[in-house]
């Protein structure tokens, strides 16, 4: 059995996560303790024992620990077992999170899978749903891991409510990539949205961010949209759709300007646009796992982050891959996986 120190780096719910992620796909058995121990509240929280009882679904897992506060967890997978599925987190808790847990494993079952997850769509903490289907999901595609992803309604914190859907093709053979050239940044695009707001905070927040751009010599195709579910909230979103896939976002929240969410997204794309990296520091924790499983030497540029160096020391007690990352975090780096 595999053992995982949940405490190791960052500490958070990542490492559960990735950990049930690899002990799924592998069929291996996994021992997770001292869970989140580095967070205010530790132990399972509502949205990891969601994670946690998705995979227990389609694995048909014996698990013990599985509850909310638990700080330990065991983890015997019996087989992946792919068909249509629906999860209902209950919180606002983010499905986008459900989902990237489940998709390591059935990304390699012989058949389709069609998943229903229920909750935030849109939610701190968690990469929104735009995040998975405009830079997540063609990056993976990179790879050949095919998903198809889908928005029925939104879902802002506190209220939750929302739904979204993918469909997971069998991706049998992943290809490395070396990712060492930077985006030109000819094609930026934009989504500006409310749910259930005045319109002009839309238009805002679009203003704002088109101005910022304009400002260091950049234009971005942007859309407003209306979302369409329950509860309040706002969102921004701006990506990179060339070679190299790159997104940047921030939520409304009361008290909180339309122009303060555009200039967090500007700044959190102008710290990208200065370092000259390829993959933004969210994508590069996230692909890792991926490009281990790929076959071949891959490579990218990043900005460090706690994230990703925890992620590799997880997937370093699973896979036998030499995985390196260069630099320290906060500044730039180079992973190689060999």
């Amino acid at each position: 059995m595999i053992k995982i120190d949940g405490s190791f780096g960052e500490g958070g719910g990542q490492i559960l996560r990735t950990s049930l992620g690899l002990a799924a796909l592998l069929q291996k058995p996994v021992h997770i303790f001292n869970i989140r121990a580095k967070r205010t509240k530790p132990g399972l929280r509502p949205q990891h024992l969601a994670c946690v009882k998705a995979i227990q679904k389609i694995t048909k897992a014996e698990i013990k620990g599985a509850e909310v506060g638990s700080k330990e967890l065991v983890f015997i997978p019996e087989g992946i077992y792919p068909r249509e599925y629906v999860f209902d987190i209950g919180t606002a808790g983010s499905t986008s999170l459900v989902f990237q847990s489940m998709l390591l494993p059935l990304m390699i079952a012989q058949n389709c899978s069609l998943i229903r997850i229920k909750g935030g769509t849109h939610v701190p903490w968690s990469p929104p749903f735009h995040y998975l289907r405009y830079v997540f999901a063609p990056t993976l595609a990179d790879l050949g891991v095919k998903i198809k992803l889908n928005i029925n309604k939104w879902g802002f914190y506190p209220e939750g409510g929302g739904e979204i859907e993918g469909k997971i093709y069998p991706s049998q053979t992943l290809k490395a990539k070396n990712w060492l050239k930077p985006p030109v940044f000819s094609q930026l695009k934009a989504i500006s949205a409310c749910l259930n707001l005045a319109e002009h905070i839309k238009k805002r927040q679009a203003n704002t961010l088109i101005n910022q751009l304009e400002k260091i010599g950049l234009k971005a195709e942007l859309r407003e949209e209306e979302a369409k579910g329950r509860g309040k909230g706002s969102f921004l979103f701006l990506w990179i759709d060339e070679h190299i896939k790159a997104g940047f976002s921030a939520l409304g929240a009361r008290g909180k300007a339309a122009e303060k969410v555009a200039e967090e997204v500007f700044n959190n794309f102008l710290s990208y646009y200065k370092k000259k990296v390829t993959l933004d520091p969210h994508l590069s924790d996230q692909i890792v796992p991926y490009l281990s499983l790929a076959q071949g030497k891959s490579e990218f540029t990043t900005i460090v982050s706690s994230h990703l160096l925890t992620n590799i020391w997880v997937i370093n007690q699973f896979l036998k891959r030499k995985i390196t990352c260069s630099g320290k975090i906060g500044q730039v780096g180079k992973v190689e996986i060999v």
